[in-house]
């Protein structure tokens, strides 16, 4: 009960401050809101919340912020905004779009949790609550699970656990941050697909693939086309490549490359063990029944 009524006075204090008179908390404490305190949610001016820096969501749709407004002038703020306290404001964790629409709305206060959360918990929090609600491009969602692993050391593994997704997902996403930067922004600008993307990442010249995209662009190329594409590219560099037969040593460098590429996609040791120049065979490595089941998951979503 003394853990209660500490939680209320902290709630009350965030409202009225110290010195405000036992006569406004009461009021405050009537019975449709007491329930509200006790699980831990107060209201709190709205200019004393600030957004994220480390927000995954860069970009917020305009329209959608403006039906969400309309909404809330209508219903109120029906969820509560997830904070946690920096100094004299409170930074939001969860709910920066239900801010930025209540802003909108004209509304004052805004129902709010108060967390104790780390930097790291924080990070984790607002990646999920976006990813659960699909609110984040393809290049947010990938520059997210970055700097995650970046900033907490965390790996692919360790990341895939937090977020509850497969670990293939989080390789997959990774992946598009190595397209050239102009046709990442055609990505989050909804101009290419995903599957575009994926496909056009088979050129490993940049510039090839600012040009592949334009022309995917201009040419409403679907996605099976600009695969075509790529293969038809990757296989006139490799004819190119090409020394005379008896060139044993180019040859090595060639497959040696080959299997370079696949280690990095697939996580783990690929060797490829040729017969002659034209045919052999591929062989990966796994340590583990959860290794090799991740690695069909990575090869199946490749397909997909």
């Amino acid at each position: 009960m003394a853990a209660v009524k500490k939680g209320l006075g902290k709630g009350l204090e965030v409202l009225f401050g110290e010195e405000k008179t036992t006569e406004a908390q009461q009021k405050y404490t009537s019975a449709q809101d007491r329930k509200s305190l006790a699980s831990g949610e107060v209201r709190i001016k709205i200019t004393s919340i600030v957004p994220n820096a480390n927000q995954p969501r860069k970009t917020f749709d305009q329209e959608a912020l403006a039906e969400l407004a309309e909404s809330i002038k209508q219903y109120g703020v029906l969820t509560p905004l997830i904070v946690k306290r920096v100094g004299e404001n409170y930074e939001i964790i969860a709910g920066e779009r239900r801010w930025r629409a209540s802003q909108l709305a004209g509304i004052k206060e805004v129902p709010v949790v108060v967390r104790d959360y780390d930097d790291q918990r924080t990070a984790e929090i607002a990646l999920i609550e976006n990813l659960q609600r699909e609110d984040l491009n393809a290049i947010e969602e990938a520059q997210a699970y970055q700097d995650l692993m970046e900033i907490y050391n965390l790996n692919q593994e360790e990341l895939a656990k937090k977020v509850s997704k497969n670990r293939s997902t989080i390789t997959n996403a990774l992946r598009l941050l190595k397209l050239e930067t102009s046709v990442q922004q055609m990505l989050i600008d909804g101009l290419i697909s995903s599957g575009h993307a994926r496909a056009i990442l088979g050129l490993e010249s940049q510039e090839k693939q600012k040009e592949l995209a334009a022309e995917t662009v201009q040419n409403r190329l679907s996605v099976r086309e600009v695969e075509k594409k790529v293969r038809s590219a990757n296989r006139n560099k490799t004819e190119k490549a090409k020394k005379p037969e008896n060139d044993e040593r180019d040859y090595s460098i060639f497959y040696k490359e080959y299997e370079k590429k696949m280690q990095e996609v697939l996580g783990t040791k690929v060797h490829i063990n040729r017969k002659d120049n034209s045919k052999g065979r591929i062989e990966i490595e796994y340590y583990s029944q959860a290794e090799l089941e991740r690695i069909m998951e990575l090869l199946q979503s490749v397909k997909e």
